[in-house]
């Protein structure tokens, strides 16, 4: 996929990285479908490129080296699908909280599952306002 990404972006102008997401296919051999979506500025077109992987290991190489935004949506679509991108070292969540458990876009998600709770912690700003 990076290498994919990179003549993308060098030889035919996909200077913006739109989007990665997911698609879960429930028993399929290769369960997820990750999808990128990159726009040229020059060409005014866009190109949707996917890339199915296994439940076992689902990795895909991250985009973050070609664009910076990719760390953002690679965190996003690793919260909500579980999905690891090789080469991204930050995949802390970005929209769920640490403790949250599960990946709460794959069809299989339990709807019910009560997640655990977790203490407040009030903003740092208000934090360092009472200091």
């Amino acid at each position: 996929m990076l290498a994919l990404a990179g003549r993308l972006k060098s030889e035919f102008a996909f200077d913006l990285f739109l989007d990665v997401t997911a698609v879960d296919w429930p028993g399929a051999p290769l369960r997820f479908e990750v999808v990128h979506h990159f726009y040229s500025t020059v060409h005014k077109v866009r190109v949707r490129v996917k890339q199915r992987v296994r439940e076992a290991e689902p990795v895909v190489d991250s985009l973050v080296s070609l664009y910076g935004s990719a760390g953002y949506m690679e965190r996003e679509c690793h919260d909500m699908y579980g999905i690891r991108f090789r080469g991204n070292d930050d995949l802390r969540p970005i929209l769920l909280y640490e403790g949250f458990q599960g990946h709460p876009l794959r069809k299989d998600y339990p709807k019910q599952l009560e997640q655990p709770l977790v203490p407040y912690r009030p903003p740092q700003r208000a934090l360092e306002r009472e200091l």
